[in-house]
């Protein structure tokens, strides 16, 4: 997220005040596959998650995952007939942010409070601490590669700074660059480029087969708001979240901006894409406390890679 993530989140609305009462789950509107492209629609009440809501991922059966749904530490699930329920609560202290799927289909999320990476065996919820780096501010967004090697973005919103790691297989954190504050993150269709942005900018690594990195290169400058997570479609494309315009940029790997798809609320935290052809983009909004989808026409990186496993 763009923001230090000490904060409150908000109240609920009278549906989800009983929801959280009752312990029950509600069902949102599922997105028509038909629908038009680059329409943006709300896919959860508004404040069904906290301001912290992040992620998102999706797994092989379509099921989708967001951070902080209904109260902080939790991962909210969303079924693709629309059903949401709390999946899982993280142990006391952690709080999740960003969210991948292995090869093997298990989860993992980045718990930035407690600098791990976290494993949830699907088949049994068993919940683990994959890695820990006790040095990292956060760790914040993550991605990953078709080695299931992950990369994650360490920002520190107090000093202004930030780093990219590599954590492997095995757990082992690898340091692979220093810059300003960093956030979003994500691996190209050849695995042969890592993106991240930094402040107002995306940076293009070269990203060898052993996972190191070499000749930063910028994809592009933006004038103003900001910027938080994105994801790369199966051509390339990147999908970057702009923080406080309120929009998400498509933006060519040459670094070309294409369009940008209008959204409900102000302050998109991340996206993924999803759906049954891997063309429904779920967007997670933090001034909303709420989850926004449209459809695209291109499916998404992650999405192809995972359906050729």
């Amino acid at each position: 997220m763009l923001k230090n993530k000490n904060y409150r989140y908000k109240s609920a609305q009278t549906l989800l005040l009983l929801s959280l009462l009752t312990g029950a789950s509600f069902t949102v509107k599922a997105q028509a596959s038909s629908a038009e492209l680059f329409t943006s629609s709300l896919l959860t009440p508004k404040n069904s998650f906290t301001i912290g809501v992040e992620g998102p991922g999706v797994d092989k059966y379509g099921n989708l995952y967001a951070v902080n749904y209904q109260h902080e530490g939790t991962i909210g699930k969303i079924t693709p007939d629309g059903k949401a329920s709390i999946f899982l609560e993280l142990p006391a202290g952690s709080v999740g942010n960003g969210i991948r799927f292995d090869s093997h289909g298990d989860m993992l999320i980045a718990d930035y409070t407690k600098h791990n990476i976290l494993k949830v065996e699907m088949a049994t919820k068993k919940l683990t601490v994959f890695a820990h780096e006790g040095s990292m501010s956060q760790p914040n967004d993550i991605a990953i590669d078709n080695k299931d090697r992950l990369y994650a973005s360490d920002p520190n919103w107090k000093a202004g700074t930030g780093r990219i790691w590599r954590i492997d297989t095995d757990g082992k954190f690898t340091l692979l660059d220093s810059m300003k504050t960093v956030n979003g993150i994500d691996v190209s269709p050849d695995n042969k480029t890592l993106y991240v942005n930094e402040v107002l900018k995306i940076w293009a690594y070269d990203l060898s087969p052993k996972g190191e990195i070499s000749n930063k290169h910028l994809i592009i400058e933006f004038p103003d708001f900001g910027m938080d997570g994105l994801r790369v479609d199966k051509d390339g494309n990147i999908y970057q979240a702009r923080y406080g315009k309120g929009v998400i940029a498509k933006i060519s790997p040459q670094g070309k901006l294409l369009r940008e798809i209008v959204l409900i609320g102000k302050k998109p935290t991340n996206v993924a894409f999803g759906g049954k052809d891997g063309r429904t983009m779920y967007v997670t909004l933090q001034d909303q406390g709420d989850l926004e989808t449209f459809r695209v026409d291109v499916p998404g990186r992650e999405w192809t890679m995972r359906k050729k496993n």
